[in-house]
């Protein structure tokens, strides 16, 4: 089961927590000086450092659509899919664990689980990252930590993110007042895909910024912290309306769940704006028919390449993509409430 099918703690507010490691083998050019020999000694280096535990996929080898949706499943970066030259995924589902190889970096290995769960996503990934530090020579300073292709990375190579659903601050224009606040924690809020991203549906990531200087311990504890606070300052906002307030929302709410139950095209664009007022419903108790796991299992299929991938017929254009979309979404309700 894919992990954003799954009840994660804390879910009304946390969408995901995941742990990202950058390492880089002693020996070996960063990316751009990578030529495709050297890649293709790192990538069988490392499927022997993991073992038979995970599957492997030569990224050359599968479409740009296939590639697009392991973005969409947040199962690789955009950067990562893009890649030109040989690179390769590597995953191990029953962590929800993946390793990319011969991105920026010759090695990106990240857990990620839904809801609430920074230290049991470090655990899964920290397990991962010994065994490949046992079997590989990662390059390391002592003075500067783990060696990486981009400087904000070196140190403890830690990125520690939680993707955050947050409506009612978003709605009381507090993003950027929270971004300022952030920023002077050392951590950063981004879009749904990470760095250079927008927020969609509502979603907002929260990560470190700073990897050298500190421990990961100290990483962990500075992100659950402010995370704790935020999840505090939106549940107050949500709880905040009464009155006209209230039954507009409610209004907006349930206006959604009619037109995500019976509408016969929905574009991408219009389901991530349904799903906030859906996942809002969930959380506030006005919509009893969904779980929020699996609304999120709804928005990641509906996404275009996922929508794509798992459809019977490939939709050949926008339209058909958009009646497939809304196809999908009324079937997945109707199952939800067999």
């Amino acid at each position: 089961m894919a992990w954003y099918q799954v009840k994660g703690n804390e879910a009304d507010v946390v969408f995901s927590s995941r742990i990202r490691f950058a390492r880089n083998l002693e020996g070996y050019p960063f990316g751009e000086r990578l030529s495709a020999e050297k890649a293709k000694e790192i990538i069988d280096l490392t499927a022997k450092a993991l073992g038979d535990a995970f599957k492997r996929t030569d990224m050359e080898d599968i479409s740009p659509l296939a590639a697009e949706a392991l973005v969409e499943q947040h199962l690789c970066s955009r950067d990562f899919a893009a890649v030109k030259g040989p690179h390769a995924l590597f995953r191990d589902d029953n962590k929800s664990i993946s390793v990319m190889t011969c991105e920026e970096d010759h090695i990106r290995l990240q857990c990620i689980l839904p809801g609430l769960a920074l230290q049991d996503a470090y655990r899964f990934a920290a397990e991962c990252d010994d065994k490949l530090d046992a079997a590989l020579p990662i390059a390391y300073d002592e003075k500067l930590g783990y060696l990486t292709h981009c400087p904000t990375n070196l140190g403890t190579g830690l990125r520690a993110s939680v993707m955050l659903f947050l409506p009612a601050l978003s709605e009381n224009g507090m993003i950027s007042s929270l971004a300022h606040q952030l920023s002077k924690l050392g951590l950063t809020i981004r879009g749904l895909y990470g760095e250079g991203s927008k927020s969609y549906g509502g979603l907002y990531q929260i990560s470190n910024q700073v990897t050298l200087g500190l421990s990961e311990e100290e990483i962990l504890h500075k992100l659950a912290d402010a995370v704790q606070n935020i999840i505090k300052k939106e549940r107050e906002l949500r709880a905040a309306p009464t009155g006209e307030a209230a039954l507009r929302r409610a209004d907006r709410i349930h206006r959604a769940e009619g037109v995500a139950r019976h509408a016969t095209l929905l574009s991408s664009e219009e389901f991530f704006k349904l799903f906030a007022d859906l996942k809002l419903g969930v959380a506030l108790g006005e919509i009893t028919s969904l779980s929020h796991e699996s609304l999120h299992a709804m928005l990641i299929h509906a996404l275009p390449a996922t929508l794509s991938m798992q459809s019977a017929t490939t939709p050949k254009s926008a339209i058909e993509r958009d009646a497939a979309r809304a196809a999908f979404i009324k079937q997945a309700w109707e199952v939800q409430n067999t």
